[in-house]
């Protein structure tokens, strides 16, 4: 097996003038002061830069937070809507006849889960479990790091890219599941069986985490993957339709969901609206979604574009002849970049995914996908002016709205372009090797 060729840095020719480096950003910054700090504290270093960001979210999620960053609009979707399913699943039902259910069936454990929490409300054991889940993330993610051949650029790369979202990562519960994708990629080397059954239970909860598969090495490791994912999702699926009724009730609303406003094509839509479009934004299926002319069109066209990235990868994987260490968690990253870029949706916390997974990819100093990660956190950070700060200018589809789309959605539709293209030359044959950053001394 061929490693991928390391870079060679080019010579400043004589006389020639330097060109000044560009200024490091948040997560080349901790790390360095990571690399300055004596080996055994580095951790700890990172757990306090955890406690003091996270302490940040909570601060703008409670009573502390300012209305004008949406602190009671975000924490409602908990106190509110979660709660409010939390009481029908307690039953033993999933709330067959409400348009806004629209998750697997796996979701509701999720939400039944701070019932293990007896002493605190709904929302503070729904809280304290996504810190759990995210305190979890980044221990994982720290002891790959900390490995022969690791890097600590992955957990400092969640522990500050998490932030930019605001506190919106405490109120959903995408965290959680980010957390079984995280751990399955992490242990796929070591067992593909216990990937498989952890990418299977993810998928239950949000569909994407299936996609953790796509990388693994072919033979043995996949058909191993394969045969304990169906396994664990058959017997997973057994005991859901056992203990509660309408287990699939979500296929109903979900196949009925338009185009989101925050998708690419929602993007275009708001664009329209300036050149006389007649259509307009409407609360549907707990969303902003146009509705009017074309935006069925749009919504096939979306599809018909995850169909294709859907058949890019798999011609990939058929064509890939090279591995990394890292080939796993880049494909990972490149497969939900492009179903994420494609989808009609692209809610703010599907960001919370392509954090986690990019993390992932940088914890090995053999991965393709350092410049993806950059732009990864720069469409995070945007994505939390969009929502909650100025949401309601991408509702009205004002001129500031859709430049905040068109700018986010960029950078996401270019990280998705760069790291297909990265993890197709840095797998394919031997012809035109991609350069990869030489990997850094210090962990």
């Amino acid at each position: 097996m061929n490693a991928v060729p390391e870079a060679v840095p080019h010579a400043v020719p004589p006389g020639a003038a330097a060109v000044p480096a560009p200024p490091p950003g948040p997560v080349t910054t901790a790390v360095r002061a990571l690399r300055a700090t004596a080996g055994p504290h580095r951790l700890l270093v990172l757990a306090a830069v955890w406690a003091a960001a996270r302490a940040l979210m909570l601060w703008l999620l409670t009573a502390g937070g300012r209305p004008e960053l949406g602190g009671g609009g975000v924490a409602r979707e908990v106190w509110r809507l979660y709660h409010h399913w939390y009481g029908i699943l307690a039953h033993g039902a999933f709330p067959a006849h409400d348009p806004l259910w629209q998750y697997p069936p796996g979701a509701g454990p999720v939400l039944l889960a701070p019932a293990l929490l007896p002493g605190l409300t709904y929302f503070q054991a729904f809280v304290v479990l996504t810190l759990a889940a995210d305190a979890a993330v980044t221990a994982a993610l720290a002891r790959a790091g900390t490995r022969p051949g690791g890097s600590l650029r992955g957990a400092v790369h969640w522990t500050c890219g998490l932030p930019l979202l605001l506190h919106l990562p405490l109120a959903r519960y995408d965290v959680q599941v980010t957390a079984l994708a995280v751990v399955a990629l992490l242990v796929a080397a070591r067992s593909p069986r216990a990937c498989g059954a952890l990418a299977a239970l993810g998928a239950l909860v949000k569909v994407w985490p299936v996609l953790v598969l796509l990388g693994l090495p072919k033979g043995r490791a996949t058909r191993s993957a394969l045969v304990r994912a169906a396994v664990t999702c058959a017997g997973a699926l057994a005991v859901l339709a056992a203990l509660f009724t309408h287990p699939f009730a979500f296929l109903r609303e979900q196949g009925g969901r338009g185009v989101q406003i925050e998708s690419l094509g929602g993007t275009a839509l708001g664009l329209a609206t300036h050149a006389g479009w007649s259509g307009a934004a409407r609360y549907r299926y707990g969303a902003m979604e146009f509705t009017g002319p074309y935006v069925d069109t749009v919504a096939r066209v979306s599809l018909a574009l995850t169909g294709l990235a859907l058949a890019l990868l798999l011609v990939w994987r058929l064509r890939a002849v090279r591995r990394t260490p890292a080939t796993t968690f880049d494909a990972a990253l490149s497969a939900v970049l492009l179903f994420t870029v494609t989808s009609r949706v692209i809610s703010p916390q599907y960001l919370i995914w392509l954090l986690g997974l990019a993390a992932v990819c940088l914890t090995s100093r053999h991965t393709v996908q350092r410049p993806v990660t950059v732009l990864v956190l720069a469409a995070a950070a945007v994505s939390s002016v969009v929502y909650p700060v100025l949401y309601g200018q991408v509702i009205a589809s004002t001129w500031t709205g859709c430049a905040l789309m068109v700018v986010r959605n960029g950078l996401l539709a270019a990280a998705a372009v760069l790291s297909f293209v990265r993890l197709w030359r840095a797998t394919g044959p031997l012809t035109a090797p991609l350069a990869v950053p030489a990997p850094a001394r210090a962990r």
